[in-house]
Order: structure tokens, then C-alpha cells, then sequence
């Protein structure tokens, strides 16, 4: 872990302000660092203090070997903060698989976690859904990450579900969540795949407790570009439940 930890402090981005906790702590989607929050950034930082950081393998962050599953990923966030001196509590934000990543956080170490924004979260089952509804899709899926993508996203993307059988999931979590989903719907995007979709986004309520589930009706899968005050409004709203 501590060769982890070195690998990663040259890609860690912490905005400090005078506001008070909680830190927010983004966790950007497959394939993407911290460059993906850039749209946000700004107004994030303006609420109070920001950290965000390039995982093993993105942006400046050197790749490192073992396993790359939600779990480790957390466990290896968990230790980047208390070796970055970032208290908590935190308010996880996480983009796509970036979101499964922090409600595994979550569920990992729920005595630190505020709150919870989650934008257009991979659901726990979502590639196994994928390959049982949709096979021909999730073959394609597949054959394209085998050629686009680098060793770890790849590794990522192979692990996704390995530990989640650890978890317990029975009970919601106990932090407030928010559920934000696109309204357009990614190209390529067959009707299975959207009844899937649909089923597993509902699905997402019963394991966060969002009160409900938002769709931003004109925003693709990368909400934090497409409508990044949407994201900024939510979690300003989120923030101020939390202030004592």
C-alpha cells in the first residue's frame, strides 16, 4: 500500500478553503483523473474544501500491479486521505464506476461519510446484468475494451464486481444520498439495454436510500460537463443539510 501511496501523491488535488468540513471527495468514472471534474471544480471549491486525485494508472499517477476491484480502490482512497492529513468527515462524489467506488467507500467505512452525490453510478450488477440481458452488447463492450483500453482501466474494468460479495447490502446506507441519472441515453443504446438500465437505476434507491432518483434530462452520461450546476446546486444543498 505505501508504494501505492507514493505513486499517487504527485497526482492529488486538494483545494482548501475557510469553509468548514466536509471535504468533498471526488472520484472520477473509467478511463478518466481528476481532469474530469474541471467543469466543476470551480464552484466545488467556493463550498469548501475539494480533493480529488488521479488513480494508479491515470494522469500522472504511475500504474501499480495486484488487484484493481471497488474494494482495494476504496482501501487505497482510505489511506491516500489519512496520508494527505484530510479529515473526515467527507461528502463522496462519484462519477459512473467512480460512484460505485465511493458507495463501496461507504459501506466500507460508513463513521466517515457525510454524504453522498452519486452521477450516473455502475450499479453493483451492472456487467453481469449486461452479459445475461444484453449478450451481444456486452460482447461488443467487451471486444473494444480489450483493444481502447490501457492495463488498468482494463483491470478495472475486469474486477468491478470481484469483492462486492463482501458487502453487506441488505440495509440502505445510512449517510443522505443523492441520485442524479442522464436523460439521454448513450449511443448505441439498444431498448434491452435501456430496460436494463432503468431496472438498475431503480435499483440503485434501495441500496443508497436516495430519497429519489433525478434525471437530468439533458445531460449524457457525463453530467458534470454536460450540466455541471445541476451537480454544483446538488451538492451545495447536500452540504448545508450537513452543517451543524
Amino acid at each position: 500500500m505505501t508504494r501505492h501511496l507514493s505513486a499517487l501523491f504527485a497526482a492529488v488535488l486538494l483545494c482548501t478553503s475557510a469553509a468548514a468540513a466536509p471535504t468533498v471527495v471526488l472520484q472520477a468514472g473509467l478511463g478518466d483523473g481528476q481532469s474530469a471534474w474541471r467543469p466543476v471544480l470551480p464552484a466545488l471549491q467556493q463550498l469548501g474544501p475539494v480533493f480529488a486525485y488521479d488513480r494508479p494508472g491515470y494522469g500522472s499517477a504511475a500504474s501499480v500491479d495486484g488487484a484493481r476491484d471497488p474494494c482495494t480502490i476504496a482501501r487505497e482512497l482510505h489511506a491516500l486521505l489519512q496520508q494527505q492529513q484530510v479529515a473526515p468527515p467527507y461528502l463522496l462524489v462519484g462519477h459512473s464506476i467512480g460512484g460505485l467506488y465511493q458507495y463501496v467507500y461507504a459501506r466500507l467505512y460508513p463513521q466517515e461519510v457525510a454524504g453522498m452525490v452519486l452521477l450516473d453510478p455502475t450499479h453493483p450488477e451492472h456487467w453481469a446484468s449486461m452479459q445475461q440481458q444484453v449478450p451481444a452488447l456486452a460482447a461488443v463492450v467487451r471486444s473494444m475494451n480489450a483493444i481502447s483500453l490501457n492495463s488498468a482501466t482494463r483491470r478495472e474494468f475486469r474486477d468491478q464486481a470481484v469483492c462486492l460479495d463482501q458487502l453487506d447490502q441488505r440495509q440502505p446506507l445510512a449517510m443522505p444520498v443523492r441520485l442524479l441519472v442522464s436523460g439521454i441515453s448513450e449511443t448505441g443504446a439498444t431498448p434491452a439495454f435501456r430496460t436494463m438500465l432503468d431496472q438498475l437505476r431503480k435499483d440503485w434507491l434501495r441500496l443508497s436510500g436516495a430519497p429519489q432518483l433525478q434525471v437530468v434530462a439533458k445531460s449524457g452520461h457525463y453530467l458534470q460537463k454536460d450540466a455541471p450546476e445541476v451537480v454544483v446546486q446538488t451538492v451545495e444543498a447536500l452540504r448545508a443539510t450537513l452543517q451543524p
